[in-house]
């Protein structure tokens, strides 16, 4: 069993930064693809980013793609999103996901990860 908590959301402006932070208990911390998506309001939950369940690869939803950076502690066992360049658009509660058999090609699907953070809200607004 997985526990995720997810810390970091507020209210930055456009153009601002604002880092994500997924903290994760229970184990194997290691053995998990892990992943980013976010729900903008009145919209479907979306892909940000993910590593691979080896943590060999990461890949990014175009939208963030030069703007967003995932990264991991394995000593902490927590994971980031550093958002730079904040638009109104990334509005959305921000949630990290870990899955136990997320097989590559199935990394942007919200349905193959079996445990969830209860989410954060990042708001872009000036």
């Amino acid at each position: 069993q997985v526990q995720l908590t997810e810390s970091g959301g507020g209210l930055v402006q456009p153009g601002g930064s604002r880092r994500l932070s997924c903290a994760a208990s229970g184990s194997p911390y290691q053995a998990y693809a892990m992943g980013w998506f976010r729900q903008p309001p009145g919209k479907e939950r979306e892909f940000v980013a993910a590593f691979s369940r080896t943590g060999g690869h990461i890949y990014y939803a175009d939208s963030v793609k030069g703007r967003f950076t995932i990264s991991r502690d394995n000593a902490k066992k927590t994971m980031f999103l550093q958002m730079n360049s904040l638009k109104p658009e990334d509005t959305a509660v921000y949630y990290c996901a870990f899955g136990p058999g997320v097989i590559t090609s199935s990394l942007r699907l919200p349905n193959q990860y079996a445990y969830w953070g209860q989410g954060t809200q990042v708001t872009v607004s000036s």
